[in-house]
């Protein structure tokens, strides 16, 4: 009866983090899989990141640090969904195409913070008074990073957000 225990548990573990995939692609953040483009040897690697196994490790972490972040765990909760996408050796007119991209699909610029050398972008997709779409851009000399955030957010939530990390 054990073994059955413990096979029933190893298969419910792996199936609970299938959801979790690493893949080495552009994944399904449409401008990269479906524009045609060559990207002249640049590396994608794509990661879908399951809520139910991120939320409470991220809360964790963040009560851990010990400082003030109840706005930011408030807007944790609010979050459906988190893909993070990496491209090496990506050039700056691969980031204008794919601005110029996100400008045509109804994406809005809200805020470009400049650090140490890295530029990061935030720009939101929204509905009525209700954002569905964060796409934050990290751009560095060595490379690019994508992290598209899902939910139902408001624009108070994203300034609070981009207050708390300003601060720091």
């Amino acid at each position: 009866m054990k073994i059955l225990k413990k096979l029933i548990l190893v298969a419910c573990a792996m199936f609970m983090l299938q959801s979790c995939i690493v893949s080495s692609g552009a994944g399904k953040m449409a401008y990269f899989s479906d524009s045609g483009n060559d990207f002249k040897g640049a590396k994608f690697t794509t990661i879908t990141v399951p809520m139910f196994l991120a939320k409470p490790v991220i809360k964790k972490a963040l009560r851990e640090d010990g400082e003030d972040n109840k706005e930011v765990i408030r807007l944790i909760r609010k979050v459906s969904k988190i893909k993070v996408l990496t491209v090496e050796n990506g050039d700056k007119s691969m980031l204008n195409d794919f601005a110029k991209y996100l400008n045509n699909n109804n994406y809005e610029e809200w805020a470009t913070i400049k650090h140490n050398g890295e530029n990061v972008n935030i720009r939101v997709k929204q509905k009525d008074e209700v954002i569905k779409n964060m796409l934050i851009t990290v751009n560095s000399d060595k490379e690019l990073v994508f992290l598209d955030v899902r939910g139902n957010f408001t624009a108070n939530d994203i300034s609070k957000m981009i207050a708390s990390a300003s601060d720091k």
